[in-house]
């Protein structure tokens, strides 16, 4: 089953249990997919859908943040559901010890020896660990492999 065809059935799986968070974010992904096909004018595979599902999860992490400085706990649990929801639908999340490894690997292969050669690292990393890895996290540790 394709990925767009589990969030139509997850979305009518919502509306029969009556979740309300399930609900509006099966719905604002679908509005999402169905956006980004309209714009490029080409159905999106699963790859596709899984990135914006990714976007979606960073835009909502970055929320939360500025919720816990400004305190609106109402706004942080809403978000931390949402964020929950999200992540259901990702491929497995990649450990630390896991990205450490493809990092290191990734630097021999493009024989990086400095941080002057991050946008090397990060441009032949990046395809590797996408949608299974924040890139935020993948980031800090291509800079500590490299100091």
């Amino acid at each position: 089953m394709s990925l767009k065809a589990k969030l139509m059935d997850d979305l009518k799986l919502a509306m029969k249990n009556k979740d309300d968070v399930r609900k509006s974010v099966v719905t604002l992904l679908r509005a999402a997919i169905k956006q980004q096909e309209v714009d490029t004018r080409q159905e999106l595979d699963d790859q596709g859908v899984i990135e914006i599902i990714s976007k979606q999860l960073k835009q909502r992490k970055d929320s939360l943040e500025e919720f816990k400085k400004a305190k609106r706990d109402d706004l942080i649990s809403q978000t931390e559901s949402e964020i929950q929801v999200l992540m259901e639908y990702l491929p497995e999340q990649l450990t630390e010890e896991e990205i450490e490894k493809i990092v290191i690997e990734t630097i021999h292969e493009v024989e990086a020896s400095s941080i002057k050669d991050m946008g090397k690292v990060m441009s032949a990393l990046m395809p590797k660990v996408k949608g299974r890895a924040d890139g935020k996290l993948v980031n800090e540790i291509v800079k500590k492999n490299l100091q």
